[in-house]
């Protein structure tokens, strides 16, 4: 059994993890409404990559016997100045999520919660995957400039990102 101190953080975290995927979602209804298909196509998987993290946690809470509580979840913003602004504030997002993460892990270290340690390393190391990937395509996105060509290859790129699965979130992929 968790105790409550780490039940209230985990439960907070589904909440951020839900936001996430919200702010994902409105990052593509952007760039889909600049007809930049493809990158908004990457923002979805994104934001159901996010529900499956969210679920992750929740699936979690359950097996150890934890209450979950579900929050309200914040709106997201619905405008950026460009793509490379969102995906620049996709960047940011990723690593205020990593502040959370490590966060959460020092607090299940520091209540000898070595269960919830254990998990939280798998975000750990998907947090370092998120932010190199976003980082990736902002330094492309920041190299081309804002060449139609060069938004029109990236858009291209991006379109070919496949939906995360169940079975490889759950094995760490």
């Amino acid at each position: 059994m968790m105790n409550a101190k780490m039940v209230k953080a985990l439960n907070k975290q589904i909440n951020e993890e839900y936001y996430s995927s919200y702010i994902y979602l409105a990052m593509a209804a952007y760039l889909d409404d600049q007809d930049l298909d493809g990158m908004g196509h990457w923002m979805r998987m994104q934001a159901q990559e996010e529900h499956l993290h969210a679920m992750k946690i929740f699936d979690y809470m359950l097996e150890r016997g934890a209450r979950i509580e579900l929050y309200s979840v914040a709106a997201p913003p619905r405008e950026w100045d460009s793509p490379l602004d969102a995906f620049q504030g996709a960047l940011e997002h990723e690593q205020y999520m990593t502040a959370n993460i490590n966060t959460l892990v020092d607090l299940a270290i520091s209540e000898r919660d070595h269960a919830t340690n254990n998990i939280m390393q798998w975000y750990v190391s998907e947090q370092v995957e998120e932010e190199a990937n976003v980082e990736n395509i902002v330094k492309k996105l920041k190299m081309m400039g804002d060449t139609g060509h060069g938004l029109f290859m990236m858009d291209r790129e991006l379109a070919n990102r496949p939906a995360p699965s169940i079975v490889a979130e759950a094995d760490g992929a």
